[in-house]
């Protein structure tokens, strides 16, 4: 067998074991955005839309739960195995989608589509792990990283194109020929990856413990991002049973032989530091791309392919940070100076972006492409720092962590930020001071899209400058809440990275 000590592979190899992973990220990624534009054609042919958020919803929640837990069965029974696994059960997940015949059947395949993109997402950063030295670590996670973006933009666009000429069911059904493409190139190219030499014990409890925790954590979350009330019995059920859970977790955790999340890499400062970093990044740049393009419609009246062209600066920004962060922490061996100019970088841009109108194209476009440079130089760069922090066979778990403060960090910010909305638009246009509601009540439930579509002439400019002030005020919120990324990266020490340590001094 291999050992786990083995030296990094030939070029050669890491490039045709990269193209697998590449493809593994960018469809995980993709089924993330691809389906939101084709939601009103699901609605409309099954009738139903109480179960509607639940098709996106059901796949990250899904996603966010399964990362830790492939990250640890990853430590103990090998990589690949568990990354053939995750595509194949994304790939036949993809075709149950597309043959769905109702919502309750599209809901539950979206959710065993998105336990096998945990698995696709989680795996392949590990493996990068497993044969690249931490020095060189940040190039290749740069690639993974402009896979998220390249899925950003790609995902509304091929499925509106999908949507419009085909069907919404190509938007899952493209993924077949694709999934097993990935499937193939993974069996012949993941041969030679490191197998644990111990015998594997599973954390059951442990396991179970963590599903139950963060899926209520994940749904009182989202209950909120749809509107619902702190107060409200359902999500107050929900984050009690979270607590209870999580706190259960963490008390088995710190006494079971072989933990799933072992309690002493929190111990680990510098590992904790990379986390909130991932965490608050994660939290701006997946809740960017939901409000820039939701802001520019509602305020300038365009279309979904304007504002899909609106947010290519953000999504291009993310890969071309990605790569320079990616190559200097290559050169240098340090990590904590990417970080920390990401860190700095991103407030700054979103008050750009807060203050800039989206009718002034060029300068909002120039914030918003340093807003993706922002998030790009800490995404690989958190992620090497964790790996580097921690031992060799602790990389998996370390690497499932990040990727799981990743999950939370975006599922947090859309919800946070759209029921924060929410409440903006209730105070400033529902109940303006001393004058008539800008907004009424309509069909779709969406006070936004209801209020845009329900007033014409002098009121609708009226209501388009008191959106552009209410998107403004969360886009400045925004900002702030990215400072706490900035004081856990000025907080993180500069250390160097493993390999080669003396051409860093």
């Amino acid at each position: 067998m291999t050992s786990l000590n083995q030296p990094s592979q030939t070029k050669p190899a890491i490039r045709s074991i990269l193209i697998a992973l590449m493809l593994a990220i960018f469809l995980g990624a993709l089924d993330q955005t691809i389906v939101a534009v084709s939601m009103p054609a699901i609605s409309a042919q099954f009738k139903d839309v109480s179960q509607l958020a639940w098709v996106i919803s059901g796949y990250m929640v899904a996603m966010t739960v399964a990362v830790p837990i492939y990250g640890k069965l990853g430590d103990l029974y090998g990589r690949r195995r568990l990354m053939l696994f995750g595509m194949g059960l994304f790939t036949l997940a993809s075709l149950f989608c597309g043959l769905a015949q109702n919502m309750e059947q599209l809901v539950l395949a979206r959710i065993i589509q998105g336990i096998g993109a945990g698995g696709m997402i989680s795996v392949s950063q590990a493996i990068i792990g497993d044969i690249v030295p931490p020095r060189e670590r940040g190039r290749y996670q740069g690639y993974f990283s402009s896979m998220y973006a390249l899925a950003s933009v790609a995902g509304p666009v091929l499925g509106g194109y999908m949507t419009e000429y085909l069907s919404w069911r190509w938007v899952f059904l493209i993924n077949l020929p694709l999934g097993l493409a990935a499937l193939w190139i993974s069996h012949r190219t993941l041969v030679g990856l490191p197998v644990p030499q111990r015998k594997p014990i599973i954390d059951y409890l442990g396991t179970m413990l963590m599903i139950v925790g963060l899926t209520s954590l994940l749904l009182s979350i989202t209950f909120i991002g749809q509107g619902h009330s702190w107060r409200d019995d359902q999500v107050a059920g929900f984050l009690a049973v979270a607590l209870i859970a999580l706190g259960l977790f963490v008390w088995h955790e710190r006494r079971t032989t072989e933990p799933l999340l072992p309690m002493h890499l929190f111990a680990n400062r510098n590992a904790v530091l990379c986390w909130c970093t991932v965490f608050f990044t994660s939290f701006q740049a997946i809740s960017l791309i939901v409000l820039m393009p939701l802001r520019y419609q509602s305020i300038t009246g365009a279309g979904a392919d304007s504002a899909a062209l609106h947010l290519l600066p953000l999504a291009i920004g993310l890969p071309m940070g990605a790569y320079f962060a990616g190559r200097m922490t290559s050169v240098t061996g340090r990590y904590k100076p990417m970080i920390l100019s990401g860190a700095v970088l991103m407030p700054l841009s979103i008050l750009g972006m807060a203050f800039s109108p989206p009718s002034a194209e060029l300068l909002s476009g120039v914030f918003m492409l340093f807003s993706g440079i922002a998030g790009g130089m800490q995404f690989p760069t958190s992620l090497v720092g964790a790996q580097n922090s921690v031992h060799q066979h602790d990389i998996g778990v370390a690497t499932s962590t990040t990727n799981l403060f990743r999950a939370l960090g975006g599922a947090m910010g859309v919800a946070l930020m759209s029921a924060l909305l929410l409440a903006l638009l209730h105070d400033s246009l529902l109940a303006p001071a001393g004058g008539q509601p800008l907004l009424g009540e309509g069909s779709s439930g969406n006070v936004l899209l209801d209020g845009l579509n329900a007033v014409q002439g002098p009121a609708l400019d009226d209501l388009r400058a008191e959106l552009l002030l209410t998107f403004r005020h969360l886009l400045t919120i925004s900002a702030a809440v990215s400072l706490l990324g900035l004081a856990a990266a000025l907080a993180m020490p500069n250390q160097v990275l493993r390999g080669r340590e003396d051409k860093a001094l």
